[in-house]
């Protein structure tokens, strides 16, 4: 009966010694995540978005202002949080009637004023500085709705300051927007979209 006692003891001394130690693992294991954590803020003011929409008459270029962007960035797991926000009313592609229909027709800004994109990890290798290039996961939101995509990125890191590039193109009328088309002038059915971010990164 004494041995047993004595057991209980010695088990119930060693989780309470224990517990502290567990309390300073899991302390540090999150204070190593925060500080490799890299936080990036988009600046609106020198981030760009460009189109090209071919047609049977000549291609459509233009562009649409960057609003917003504040995503995060985990190197090691690739994870990544946040949101990059545009302006569906800033479409300028310099024809003022096909952007007053652009923006009312096609994308109804005065039901969804903005198209953003979240991205959800990075599949590249990121370097401390310099280039980089990966695959970029994340959500395309259009029209209130959310579709998957997947954007090849190139990352140049220097300093505090960063610039993120890549392609892709959005089948804009399989995801309910419009058809452009009328009469004997027929477009595309898919846009290609140009995206320059840059800003300030925080490591």
């Amino acid at each position: 009966m004494s041995g047993l006692l004595e057991s209980v003891i010695l088990k119930s001394r060693a989780l309470r010694h224990g517990r502290p130690l567990l309390a300073a693992v899991a302390g540090f294991a999150l204070t190593v995540t925060a500080q490799s954590q890299q936080r990036y803020r988009v600046d609106p003011g020198t981030s760009e978005v460009h189109f090209t929409l071919g047609a049977s008459d000549h291609p459509v270029e233009g562009s649409f202002h960057v609003t917003s962007g504040d995503f995060t960035l985990e190197p090691q797991s690739g994870a990544m949080t946040g949101t990059v926000s545009v302006d569906a009313s800033s479409g300028q592609s310099g024809n003022q009637g096909r952007d007053k229909k652009m923006t009312k027709d096609q994308l109804k800004v005065q039901t969804y004023p903005t198209v953003t994109f979240a991205p959800t990890r990075f599949s590249g290798q990121l370097k401390d500085s310099g280039d980089s290039s990966g695959p970029v996961e994340g959500t395309f939101t259009l029209l209130g709705q959310a579709h998957p995509i997947t954007v090849p990125m190139i990352v140049h890191l220097e300093g505090d300051h960063f610039s993120a590039s890549g392609s892709f193109s959005v089948p804009f009328v399989n995801w309910g927007v419009k058809d452009p088309s009328f009469m004997f002038i027929k477009v595309d059915k898919e846009v290609k979209i140009d995206l320059k971010l840059t800003g300030t990164v925080t490591k």
